[in-house]
């Protein structure tokens, strides 16, 4: 098996895994990142969310042969050095319910604000639109993405 090494969190890893295998199983079984959630496996529900170079993308979706020049970071990163304006936002709006969503919605959400500091709403829903939460949360993760907009 050959070696790959990924870049998450700030932190260079290797793994010894096959080529096909998805980032979203290296974060999760390998580097006992458990924050990213699998959910569907075909990159629709978007509980699987990272970052790859500032990007929300599907980690499902992302064989381990074609992430090992980037840079990667997970809902575990997403605040390590200190709350991130969404995180504080979805705590103030008590956005979850039964939480498994939430690490995906919340990447989603961060890098919304990383490419636009104050959305309107057209693009809140548009950047969340491909997510899923079966709680319904929705008025209330578009509340504290407006809040955070303003931290």
């Amino acid at each position: 098996m050959p070696t790959y090494n990924v870049r998450v969190n700030g932190q260079r890893r290797a793994v010894d895994v096959d080529a096909d295998t998805p980032l979203l199983w290296i974060l999760r079984d390998s580097f006992g990142l458990t924050g990213t959630k699998y959910g569907c496996g075909i990159g629709v529900c978007g509980a699987c969310t990272v970052h790859e170079n500032g990007s929300a993308v599907r980690s499902c979706q992302i064989a381990i042969a074609d992430a090992t020049a980037k840079n990667y970071v997970t809902i575990e990163g997403l605040g390590a050095a200190s709350m991130h304006p969404c995180q504080r936002a979805w705590l103030d709006e008590d956005v979850a319910q039964c939480g498994f969503c939430q690490p995906g919605m919340l990447m989603e959400a961060a890098a919304l604000l990383h490419a636009h500091a104050k959305p309107n709403d057209a693009q809140i829903a548009e950047a969340m639109d491909a997510h899923v939460c079966r709680c319904g949360t929705y008025p209330r993760i578009v509340n504290a993405i407006r809040r955070a907009s303003k931290a």
